[in-house]
């Protein structure tokens, strides 16, 4: 009887630790690190947990999501990403340029999904699209790539301004590429292109202010997280000023802004939450070729262009994906 105990109990132990252990594993854990405010990229937020959950990742349920917001303040992004390394985060989502640079920088080991307008390749985030290689993989849309068609489309609303201003960030990793495209793009439409310069909201005030001074006809949005989170406070300063002016986000035309033309973001984090949730199942970022996100929008608030007083063109009308009354 004692023997036949002994050898249930230790039949039964041997089984115990094998589901304690399956019971314990840790819940993995997603370092989500981003340039702008938690506000703003809620509904792009919310695309990626959508895509994660579609992969088996529910947040709370089975895996966790440790968010670090910059602000605006790209100079914090190196501290958050060290931060995220300390807490040994199973994998880095750096949502724009700016975060994947300071995540890049924090760690080559833990494995970082990246968002990027850019071409990564050019910045040297992956060795190639097809191949990252490292630790490092993502997503790709074409929004620095669509800054002089945004200066084509605002020339095609006024085609009698010759002059044009292009507000950037001069922190942004992508402002060389914009301004390089833009003034190819103005030298051939013969358009002269004054380069204004804002990383503060103050900043951003004082870019309009000088519109009429420069006799300005249009405004040029460039590309960057720091301003996608203020689209508000730009519809708001384009109508005051009475300039037409197109952005890269649709956001910006939702707020009451004229146009906006870009890559659609939120399908960019859709795409970043399957990659995530591969890497989760354990697929390495170096097997994981570097995706590009190909839906592009044209976004017109007619609204907008009666108070500037604008004809909107009927051709850029039937070319627009959505048309806000």
């Amino acid at each position: 009887m004692q023997r036949r105990t002994f050898i249930s109990l230790l039949g039964g132990a041997a089984g115990w630790p094998l589901s304690a252990r399956a019971q314990q594993q840790p819940m993995p854990v997603i370092g989500f690190l981003h340039s702008g405010s938690p506000g703003p990229a809620g509904d792009f937020v919310a695309a990626f947990r959508q895509s994660l959950s579609e992969n088996g990742y529910v947040e709370g349920r089975n895996v966790a999501i440790e968010y670090r917001w910059a602000e605006g303040r790209n100079d914090r992004l190196s501290a958050m990403a060290a931060e995220l390394v300390r807490r040994q985060v199973t994998v880095i989502v750096a949502m724009d340029t700016a975060s994947a640079f300071a995540a890049r920088a924090a760690t080559n080991t833990i494995p970082i999904v990246f968002y990027t307008g850019g071409d990564p390749v050019q910045l040297g985030l992956v060795t190639s699209l097809s191949r990252p290689g490292g630790n490092l993989t993502g997503v790709v849309t074409l929004n620095v790539e669509l800054a002089a068609k945004r200066l084509e489309l605002l020339h095609e609303l006024v085609p009698a301004a010759n002059i044009i201003a292009l507000l950037v960030n001069p922190t942004d990793s992508n402002v060389e590429t914009t301004l390089k495209s833009v003034r190819a793009a103005a030298h051939d439409l013969g358009l002269q292109v004054h380069v204004l310069r804002a990383s503060t909201e103050r900043e951003i005030e004082d870019a309009f202010a000088a519109l009429s001074k420069l006799q300005a006809g249009g405004v040029v949005i460039g590309p960057d997280v720091f301003f996608n989170t203020r689209s508000e406070q730009l519809g708001a300063l384009a109508s005051r000023h009475g300039v037409a002016a197109i952005y890269q986000y649709r956001a910006f035309a939702l707020a009451g802004g004229l146009m906006s033309y870009s890559g659609d973001i939120a399908e960019s984090h859709r795409l970043a939450g399957g990659y995530t949730g591969q890497i989760l199942k354990g697929e390495k970022p170096a097997d994981l070729p570097v995706q590009q996100a190909t839906k592009i929008e044209l976004i017109i608030n007619l609204k907008a262009s009666r108070t500037l007083g604008l004809t909107m063109p009927t051709a850029l009308l039937v070319r627009a994906d959505e048309v806000i009354e």
